[in-house]
């Protein structure tokens, strides 16, 4: 389904009016930015000032934000971190990051998880819009963006992701890429490559970039990334010992019966062991882009087109059973195919960044991208279920000339979804979501304290046509920061405020998901999701120490979750036994008021420290615990992590050991499974070969060292998809 004319002309209109005229920042500025920013891998280069450099924290999803200290919880991937985390999918090149996870629900589809917090909550932003695809409706979804051609990946926790939506209520993931150019390039042609391969899936990547100067302040680029795995390998058996157990004993129910045939199957699961089939993924991309700079003032169109075809792993407890014809009797014959997912995504962007000159408006800056998007969930060779959205998302932003102590910023957003699913398992029902907001984000500074403010309408409209339902929401959130700086350490607290409109999935679900092996079904009744938040940080050096220390908990009303009351249905949703063939769990989306809590904390200390040879000790440290009104536990919550890291840096080489520790979690509700604690043990080496420069940098490395089992507590697939095994990589980054 797409836009009608009535949608998008008047935006359309509204975007070319926001354009500007000239283009974005000079050399100067976008080097200085480059300064400025604070990466997790300048962690073992500049330990020292590391703590005051988070003060000046450039986040490019708007410059709105940049230097304000709401951000006590922002963390920014990359350069060599970036190279020695890399993923297919954002959420797994996060994972390490403190209070951060994925969804884990097959190599190919892996979403953030900020504190405890995923799906509708967390936004993933592309250099500030959203990814505009439908990973956040459903975990079996990928995320439609290419982390290989990835510059850097910020991530933003706490009140200052107000800016980007509603969404964001537990924070947002921005992935900055390079296809509409920064920049002037100083060279006639600057190149920018990446290779890795992963023996644990036989996993390849490779993917390229260029960017050339054209003169007279045009600058073109183009880059293209390509990635191709096998099923993943796993150490001892692939399902759980209770799955395993509940197995075997349906074969010798089958057994009993005569259905030996049905009981050898059953075994063959159970015993499944060293490899969980169907977990391939292969992932190509192509972007360009063409960026004008002139007088402080920038302006660029970029395009994309991203691909990727990845397997669900099935779950063997339950879930969609495809019948097909048999023709030779002419009746139903049983057939279990495997499920994949395939997705292509066509988008269109543009960046315009305008300098206003030396009055109350310092810049104006804009993006507006457009998004055509196909989601299609095979079983075996049969299209099962086509998923198509047209996206729309567009944000003006005036940035105010500093004041005195007054400096911030304000502007619009918009958003539109057309959705519709297509085929006899669509499960939802054909919807538009139409969304303005309204925003601002100021800060006072008095000497050593710093006072912060933002605050965001919001008006959402979500509608079916088919359901004949129209539902509206109105919206206010706000945020208040106070912080202070004791010289070198400062603390603070923020408090918010603040509101979600249920999504047109938690409204509209109604059918069998077949990639998930549920059937969903929404409430067109659900009201505003809202909450109060409140969060303590204390961040800076502690002698030759870098610490960052936060404690955040929020008070959620009418949380909206998916829940599992342990029933079975058909799919015509009608009720049947557990044991039945056509048995599919119900989920039910329902809401009832529930209250997070949580700590993170970091701290790298150089333990030795010369002009040729450094030790830099880290360690890091997640909690999250998550109850409804009820009593009972969310779902899907991350336990305990601990993280301690060593790395040894001597001229050209880095040497890094790290230990990962997830402690058990069994504080689940009913019908959802325990994890057992697990422990990772990681060692790389880079070198950089070329004297003087990071130009190049080689990378091998090896994960889970000792092969050890490990489940993910957040993924909906943990009793049958466990983390890889013992993985060797090689990774090979140049940039000239």
């Amino acid at each position: 389904m797409r836009m009608t004319a009535p949608h998008s002309l008047p935006l359309i209109a509204l975007a070319l009016a926001l354009v500007p005229q000239a283009a974005a920042a000079q050399d100067s500025q976008a080097s200085g930015e480059a300064t400025q920013t604070q990466s997790r891998s300048d962690m073992d280069d500049d330990f020292h000032n590391r703590a005051n450099s988070q003060y000046d924290i450039v986040v490019t999803a708007g410059q709105s934000i940049e230097n304000l200290d709401l951000l006590a919880g922002t963390s920014v991937v990359e350069g060599l971190e970036l190279q020695r985390n890399l993923d297919g999918q954002v959420g797994e090149i996060l994972e390490s990051l403190p209070g951060v996870s994925g969804t884990g629900f097959s190599p190919g589809a892996s979403r953030p998880i900020l504190r405890g917090f995923s799906g509708e909550r967390v936004r993933v932003l592309t250099d500030g819009l959203g990814s505009l695809d439908v990973s956040n409706t459903s975990d079996d979804h990928a995320v439609s963006i290419d982390p290989l051609t990835a510059e850097r990946i910020e991530v933003l926790r706490g009140p200052a992701v107000l800016l980007y939506g509603s969404q964001a209520i537990g924070g947002a993931v921005n992935v900055i890429d390079k296809r509409i150019p920064r920049n002037v390039p100083d060279e006639p042609v600057h190149i920018d490559a990446l290779a890795s391969y992963d023996t644990v899936n036989d996993e390849y990547r490779i993917g390229g970039s260029a960017t050339a100067p054209l003169g007279g302040g045009f600058v073109f680029h183009v880059d293209a990334s390509h990635l191709d795995a096998g099923d993943v390998e796993v150490p001892g058996y692939a399902l759980t010992d209770a799955l395993r157990a509940d197995l075997l004993a349906d074969a010798e129910v089958e057994d009993g019966e005569g259905e030996f045939e049905e009981a050898d199957e059953l075994r063959e699961r159970a015993n499944q062991s060293g490899i969980v089939p169907n977990t391939f993924v292969e992932t190509t991309s192509v972007n360009a882009g063409l960026g004008f700079f002139a007088n402080g003032s920038n302006f660029g169109f970029g395009g994309g087109y991203y691909e990727t075809l990845y397997g669900v792993p099935e779950n063997p407890s339950g879930g969609h059973h495809h019948e097909e014809e048999d023709g030779a009797g002419g009746g139903a014959e049983e057939e279990e195919e495997g499920v994949s997912i395939g997705l292509k995504q066509y988008r269109a962007d543009f960046r315009g960044d305008l300098d206003l000159g030396s009055g109350f408006l310092d810049r104006l800056q804009t993006r507006v991208g457009y998004s055509d998007y196909t989601h299609t969930e095979f079983e075996g060779s049969e299209v099962g279920t086509v998923f198509d959205v047209t996206g729309f998302e567009g944000r003006a932003e005036f940035v105010q000339s500093p004041m005195g102590n007054l400096r911030g910023s304000f502007g619009g957003q918009f958003y539109i979804r057309d959705f519709s699913a297509i085929g006899e398992e669509a499960f939802v029902a054909p919807n538009e979501t139409e969304q303005f907001g309204f925003f601002t984000l100021q800060e006072l500074s008095f000497g050593n304290l710093q006072v912060e403010g933002a605050g965001r309408f919001e008006t959402t409209s979500a509608s079916s046509a088919p359901l004949g339902v129209d539902r509206r929401f109105n919206i206010f959130s706000g945020a208040l920061g106070l912080s202070y700086d004791l010289g070198g350490l400062r603390i603070g607290v923020n408090g918010s405020r603040v509101g979600r409109a249920p999504a047109g999935e938690e409204l509209f679900a109604d059918g069998p998901h077949v990639a998930t092996g549920q059937y969903e079904v929404g409430d067109v009744d659900l009201a505003i999701e809202r909450a109060w938040g409140v969060e303590g940080f204390v961040r800076g050096n502690l002698g030759p120490a870098s610490v960052n220390l936060t404690v955040f908990q929020s008070w959620f009303d009418d949380y909206i979750y998916l829940n599992n009351d342990g029933s079975f249905v058909d799919e015509e949703g009608d009720p049947v036994p557990a044991g039945d063939e056509e048995a599919i769990p119900l989920f039910t989306y329902l809401q009832q008021d529930a209250r997070y809590f949580g700590v993170e904390a970091q701290i790298s200390v150089p333990l030795v420290e010369t002009d040729t040879f450094a030790v830099i000790g880290e360690a890091s440290a997640e909690y999250v615990e998550a109850e409804l009104d009820d009593g009972s536990p969310v779902p899907r919550i991350p336990p305990l992590g601990l993280e301690g890291a060593l790395t040894v840096r001597t001229g050209p080489f880095d040497l890094r050991g790290e230990v990962q520790h997830f402690g058990k979690q069994d504080d689940v509700p009913a019908f959802e499974s325990a994890t057992d604690a697990f422990t990772f043990v990681n060692a790389s080496l880079a070198w950089r070969p070329v004297r003087g420069n990071s130009n190049v940098t080689l990378l091998a490395k090896v994960d889970n060292i000792f092969d050890v089992e490990g489940r993910r507590a957040t993924s909906f697939t943990r009793d049958y998809v466990p983390l890889p095994g013992r993985n060797f990589s090689l990774s090979a980054r140049l940039s000239f």
